[in-house]
């Protein structure tokens, strides 16, 4: 069952303008289908993720997958890694149901979980896009803890971001 809306906008192209930088993955082809390992109702794995290029100043990162256009006001966020550390430059397939690098964790996704959790868009809905994106941040923390929810992460980086790398997947059900 579709619900009628308008495609919504990259939310990425909304904030304020910042570095850019090189994200690319063995799991997640640009603006392609996600493979199966990527939907929830399949494999549910995060993907493997490689960035370069960050801004000179990273201290740590965040990864984040957000879907814009699940059929909400606000999105559906789908995984938030926060303080990766800055020597960090890939996760491998499988990594957020793994061992999490240095003093990084997950805050929860809007499934209540902390974790990853794969493309689930309703039945029948239009394609949606699964955005991945590494955020450079110059400090070695965000300052927020596992208990907050992703609106407060994001919140955060708009203030201490340095730079994005955007790679996005697409799923239809």
């Amino acid at each position: 069952m579709s619900i009628e809306r308008p495609v919504t906008p990259n939310p990425y192209d909304l904030l304020p303008a910042t570095a850019s930088f090189a994200v690319t993955s063995s799991d997640v082809t640009d603006g392609e289908p996600l493979k199966d390992d990527q939907v929830a109702a399949h494999g549910n794995t995060s993907p493997q993720l490689s960035w370069s290029g960050a801004p000179e100043g990273t201290k740590s990162f965040v990864i984040t997958c957000f879907d814009p256009d699940a059929p909400t006001p606000s999105g559906f966020w789908h995984w938030v890694l926060v303080d990766v550390p800055g020597d960090v430059t890939s996760l491998d397939t499988g990594a957020a149901a793994g061992e999490l690098p240095g003093k990084s964790f997950h805050v929860r996704n809007d499934a209540g979980d902390h974790g990853f959790m794969g493309a689930a868009p309703p039945e029948g809905d239009q394609v949606h896009r699964y955005f991945y994106v590494v955020h450079a941040v110059g400090e070695e923390s965000l300052g927020v803890d596992d208990s907050v929810s992703p609106a407060v992460v994001s919140f955060n980086l708009a203030f201490k971001t340095l730079g994005r790398a955007i790679i996005h997947g697409t799923y239809q059900h």
